[in-house]
């Protein structure tokens, strides 16, 4: 007898650790029951102490238990007499014999056949309560003690594999959850064009400088310029040097989603909330736990929105649409726009105390036309990036003295406008040598000189733009060398100690090793 109760322990044992899969596990269990308990039907339900609840979460055999996995029924005593529950029988297995959960009244409410006998047994996994498990056949008083001294021998293996399964259930959403974000984030990265910070020793000196004051923190940052100017590069930036540069970074351009849209792409949706919402889907801010939301053009935002989003910022939690559940946030907001806030709250367009919540750090970024002294810096970068894209099989070079043409232009759509204008002047190029005189003319540059050099009428650089770069191009000259024969002091007929005052006022770095590396790519016609 006792060799037949170890053989029977291990043969169980081995189809319950089967499967990772709890119901093909419980199948092939009760499969091999059957051979020495009765059993129609075999199910597996867990604890929930939070509501003091048990969820159905794995059935095998009978049709009757086919939905059991979305029903929950209280875990409380039933003691309802044995003479109101006709055709009904139940052994109990289990520390307390009069523990029984209030499974058999759920089964009568659902109106499933009540002429059955069942057996009941509570797990426990390091003396707490995770569940139960239950064997049920047609007809009464089936259950013998024999049946319950055996069934009690897979307590242990059956709460083990409970566990196990919950373990898995949660991994595998997790992996649902991280490929949903794969998803997501892949079309984030092709969508967007990213970039590196050109200027950050010249014309961007003051506003990396900010970026660098700030990024550590975690209040929200206001980015203010004109469109182009590169603020969602500098927003890129404050979240790399962040405490936060592991975690995502999701950017929503506030101007690009419809209104009727926008709550659901910013919150998400529950199950059900709409037609056509047939599944649960986060909303960019929950995607954004742990990292950093850039909402772009937030000028944009409508005001129903704003009154939301003022909830974020000072609850720093939200609710999907159509749900009631209250969702923790742990996000950095940084927002821009190219509007005058202001201004807007002044007319009613933009919500005073929304205005406030973002305006805790300020940072503008100037305009391309304010900061000319970046333009050589940008037309090599966009050269270097726009040929590798085009998949260009040389290195394509300026003509002459274009340079100083680029840098009269003002530029008013500022980087971004220089970067399709680089774009398209590669595409047109029937050589490796870049003209750019036609493409400034049709963009009503004014003509040049050929021997000055200088514009004939239109925006004059200012003096301090034109000294700058004279100095810069004598430390390309001098490969970063100030003093001493060769060196740019000598160059410009000038004092060394006097050529380093005037770098520090016009913001000339003086680090030999950036003319040095800017002189080995400098394109031979220069």
């Amino acid at each position: 007898m006792e060799q037949l109760t170890e053989a029977f322990f291990w043969e169980a044992v081995l189809r319950i650790c089967s499967s990772l899969d709890i119901n093909k596990s419980l199948e092939r269990c009760l499969a091999y029951l059957q051979r020495f308990i009765p059993a129609d039907s075999m199910h597996l339900s867990v604890y929930l102490p939070d509501v003091q609840m048990l969820q159905f979460i794995a059935a095998a055999g009978g049709s009757e238990e086919q939905n059991l996995n979305v029903i929950s029924v209280p875990a409380i005593d039933w003691e309802a007499p044995e003479n109101q529950r006709p055709g009904m029988e139940c052994v109990h297995i289990g520390n307390n014999p009069h523990d029984e959960p209030k499974i058999l009244d759920t089964l009568h409410q659902l109106n499933v056949d009540t002429d059955f006998s069942i057996m009941i047994m509570r797990l426990s996994l390091d003396e707490s309560y995770i569940g139960d498990v239950a064997v049920k056949i047609r007809g009464t008083h089936q259950y013998t003690e024999d049946h319950g001294r055996l069934f009690v021998l897979l307590r242990e293996p059956l709460a083990i594999a409970l566990a196990n399964a919950l373990k898995h259930m949660e991994v595998v959403h997790l992996n649902e959850l991280l490929a949903d974000d794969s998803r997501y984030f892949q079309q984030e990265l092709r969508a967007s064009k990213g970039g590196e910070i050109i200027g950050a020793d010249f014309g961007l000196s003051g506003v990396m400088h900010q970026v660098h004051q700030v990024a550590q923190m975690d209040n929200p940052v206001l980015l203010l310029g004109e469109t182009g100017c590169g603020k969602g590069i500098v927003a890129d930036t404050i979240h790399n040097l962040s405490l936060r540069s592991q975690g995502p970074l999701i950017t929503v351009n506030c101007g690009a989603i419809p209104d009727s849209l926008l709550e659901n792409e910013l919150f998400g949706h529950e199950k059900g909330a709409f037609t056509g919402a047939e599944r649960q889907s986060r909303g960019r801010l929950e995607r954004g736990q742990g990292g950093t939301v850039f909402l772009d053009e937030i000028g944009e935002l409508p005001l129903q929105s704003q009154v939301k989003l003022l909830h974020v910022l000072q609850r720093k939690e939200i609710e999907r649409v159509g749900g009631e559940q209250t969702i923790p946030l742990d996000i950095r907001i940084i927002a821009a726009t190219n509007r005058d806030l202001a201004q807007m709250v002044q007319k009613g367009e933009f919500r005073e105390d929304l205005w406030y919540r973002l305006n805790v750090f300020p940072i503008l970024v100037p305009s391309l036309r304010q900061r000319k002294e970046d333009i050589p810096a940008l037309v090599h970068h966009f050269l270097r990036r726009k040929a590798a894209e085009l998949k260009l099989s040389y290195r394509p070079k300026l003509e002459s003295n274009a340079l100083d043409k680029l840098m009269a232009y003002d530029w008013p759509g500022n980087v971004r406008e220089l970067e399709n204008f680089i774009e398209r002047a590669l595409i047109l190029s029937s050589g490796e040598v870049l003209e750019v005189d036609s493409l400034l003319e049709g963009m009503g540059q004014s003509r040049f000189e050929t021997g000055a050099g200088q514009p004939e009428q239109g925006h004059f650089p200012s003096l301090d733009t034109v000294c700058a770069e004279h100095i810069r191009q004598a430390l390309q000259r001098s490969r970063g060398k100030i003093s001493g024969p060769g060196g740019a002091a000598e160059l410009l007929d000038i004092h060394p100690n006097t050529l380093r005052q005037r770098m520090d006022k016009l913001g000339v770095d003086y680090k030999r090793r950036v003319w040095s590396s800017s002189q080995k790519t400098r394109p031979q016609s220069h």
